[in-house]
């Protein structure tokens, strides 16, 4: 989950200004449902959104639209579109350079094995960095010594899981990709590229709430790949969902986070290495 695209907010939209009842209701059903903390900074786009969707549904209120979106029978198709407007992301194919370089390293320095290695983007919003980490895996894994290796990538929004599986972008999207990788891992015409299909074969998207990864039923990951998702919880929600992706990192494993988003958070069986951008960790081996 990376920043929300904002919106302006005017007059001729349903809804107004939010008062405090409303966004109390409001942040404490997100809260509840998704564990997203909408802080007082973020209220004009909390506002902005359930305006702009209510004025498509012809809701005038916002009260009778929160009415909708909780209703059991009702509400479940409203709740997921809702969701999926608040938590749209702005990605790009290897956005942390210095992160898929720290996995890069990793799994050069774990090779040759015969156990299939295992990834897992959390919050992989609309593909582009599980196929990131697909790209390292195969260029580490798949060429010069034959691994098997998966990469797993979940996210909350079934809409952005859908475009995520087509794995067609706009070209302009993929200006910073070097050409080799382009050439390699694309097919570009008409203004659009298309993920290979033998790429897409090794990435398996799956829907997944993050406040559930405890019940996952999800087997242990050499690389769990977590950047720009938990700045939007609470510091203590933060730490047991870390915990939570601790649990499912095999032994010898990375963990990787976004810097700075939970500087005080120490794992009792996972070892911190050095990053100037990121936060890693190595579990350490049984």
């Amino acid at each position: 989950m990376a920043e929300p695209v904002t919106q302006k907010w005017s007059p001729q939209i349903p809804g107004g200004p939010l008062n405090e009842r409303e966004f109390r209701q409001w942040r404490e059903l997100l809260e509840h449902r998704v564990g997203i903390q909408i802080t007082e900074q973020r209220r004009r786009f909390l506002q902005t959104n359930l305006s702009l969707r209510m004025k498509e549904i012809g809701c005038g209120d916002y009260q009778s639209y929160y009415n909708l979106v909780v209703d059991s029978t009702s509400g479940l198709m409203e709740w997921d579109t809702l969701v999926d407007r608040l938590t749209v992301q702005e990605t790009r194919f290897f956005r942390d350079p210095a992160g898929f370089d720290l996995v890069r390293s990793y799994l050069q320095s774990r090779k040759p094995r015969s156990k299939p290695f295992n990834l897992w983007s959390v919050g992989c919003s609309t593909g582009e960095e599980p196929y990131s980490l697909a790209m390292v895996a195969d260029q580490e894994l798949g060429q010069s010594s034959p691994c098997r290796w998966s990469v797993t990538a979940s996210d909350i929004s079934q809409p952005v899981l859908s475009k995520a599986r087509a794995g067609k972008y706009p070209q302009r999207k993929l200006q910073t990709v070097e050409p080799d990788i382009l050439k390699t891992y694309f097919t570009c015409e008409d203004g659009w590229c298309q993920i290979s299909d033998y790429l897409k074969d090794r990435v398996c998207f799956i829907r997944m709430n993050v406040l559930d990864i405890d019940k996952s039923p999800l087997g242990d990951f050499d690389v769990i790949y977590c950047q720009n998702l938990l700045i939007y919880f609470r510091r203590w929600r933060r730490k047991e969902i870390t915990n939570h992706l601790a649990k499912h990192l095999a032994p010898g494993g990375l963990l990787l986070l976004g810097s700075g988003e939970l500087t005080d958070w120490h794992g009792t069986e996972l070892t911190r290495i050095s990053s100037e951008s990121s936060l890693a960790y190595i579990k350490q081996k049984a």
